[in-house]
């Protein structure tokens, strides 16, 4: 059991593995065949979309709530760690969690039928749902924008990971800063946009 707990990849393989388990014995156990369902494959893509939804808003989070206003407590002989192996790592799995929550959103939309009606907010359509999931895709992809090609370019600059001057540094992490703190204000109804279509926020 060690060798699984103290080794992340083993963790995790070890996770989808107890995952496959469970599916595949609760598919038999149920006789249903899940693989040639139409409604098996939304499902699946539902909880791809929600697994990678939670790591990258989960780490906004990390980012926001946690990292950020605890910089100015650490002693300055201890940030460099923090900019040169932590950060870096977080803002690594931070835009590949927003790319694969954005690609298995599309996704799973197409599949369920509304994606054009979710695009167009339900303009014409007196779907409430696709009003609602609209609004949660269209911020959604507002923040996907900001983490590709404001956040991570300038973090970039700022941690030094390309070369700047201190000046382009220290402007590159403001602008950095307050888009993310832009992504963390619209997580707020975006999330509530995208349980409300499945819940009935929206009446």
């Amino acid at each position: 059991m060690a060798a699984i707990l103290t080794n992340l990849r083993n963790t995790v393989i070890a996770g989808i593995v107890l995952l496959v388990v469970i599916v595949v014995v609760v598919g038999l156990f149920l006789n249903f065949p899940m693989f040639e369902t139409k409604s098996w494959w939304q499902f699946f893509f539902r909880w791809l979309h929600v697994l990678s939804g939670v790591m990258w808003v989960g780490l906004l989070w990390y980012l926001n709530f946690v990292q950020v206003p605890t910089m100015p407590k650490i002693p300055d002989e201890l940030k460099p760690a923090i900019g040169k192996h932590i950060t870096p790592a977080v803002l690594w799995w931070f835009r590949w969690a927003a790319m694969s929550t954005i690609v298995t959103g599309l996704i799973l939309a197409w599949l369920n039928g509304y994606l054009v009606n979710a695009i167009k907010i339900g303009i014409g359509d007196p779907n409430t749902v696709h009003t609602a999931i609209g609004i949660g895709m269209w911020l959604g992809t507002i923040m996907w924008f900001n983490v590709w090609f404001v956040i991570w370019p300038n973090q970039k600059r700022a941690l030094g990971i390309v070369d700047a001057s201190p000046e382009v540094k220290a402007k590159s992490a403001k602008t950095a800063l307050y888009f993310s703190r832009t992504n963390t204000l619209l997580s707020i109804p975006m999330l509530y946009c995208m349980v409300s279509a499945q819940n009935g926020g929206f009446g």
